[in-house]
């Protein structure tokens, strides 16, 4: 994916020229859905409907009349498809990098988890099983220093106690 401009000139943040069709397409495919997601874009296709049907008697309900609603809907919603899948494509894509740059940012995580995205089906739901078996143990570990089983509490107590009993003394 190619950076937004930043300067005066046109270029990139790395110096290189964007690709300007690509750079047009996504503006047009952004701003496309920031409008159609407004809620005067749903009542002017509202409002198209209600047109359509009221205009059933006019037009004696014929094959044309329901061929002009199912063209219209189906152009729309075929270059919905491709707007929608644009705009979701780069906001995964930027969703990837803020998780991969926090995950190289925290000390101690696996920094490989950054490039994560690019690994195969197999390799994804193989670090898939391991995390859940990791978070399953940190559950069952939790549970315990909850439960006060197995010595953690009675030790934390017992600390207290000889702290009480060595400020008396």
């Amino acid at each position: 994916m190619k950076a937004k401009t930043n300067n005066q000139n046109g270029r990139a943040a790395n110096g290189s020229r964007p690709n300007t069709m690509s750079a047009l397409f996504s503006s047009f495919a952004q701003r496309t859905a920031v409008w159609t997601g407004h809620p005067i874009a749903f009542l002017l296709a509202m409002f198209t409907i209600i047109v359509w049907v009221v205009t059933g008697p006019l037009f004696h309900y014929s094959d044309t009349w329901q061929l002009v609603i199912n063209t219209g809907t189906t152009i729309v919603t075929f270059l919905m498809v491709f707007l929608i899948q644009n705009t979701q494509n780069r906001d995964m894509l930027a969703v990837q990098l803020k998780l991969s740059e926090l995950v190289l940012a925290l000390k101690g995580a696996k920094n490989s988890y950054a490039a994560i995205e690019d690994l195969t089906d197999e390799e994804l739901e193989e670090l898939h099983n391991d995390c859940r078996t990791r978070a399953e143990m940190t559950e069952q570990h939790l549970q315990v220093r909850r439960s006060g089983n197995k010595g953690g509490g009675t030790v934390h107590v017992t600390r207290k106690r000889t702290a009480k009993q060595h400020a008396k003394a």
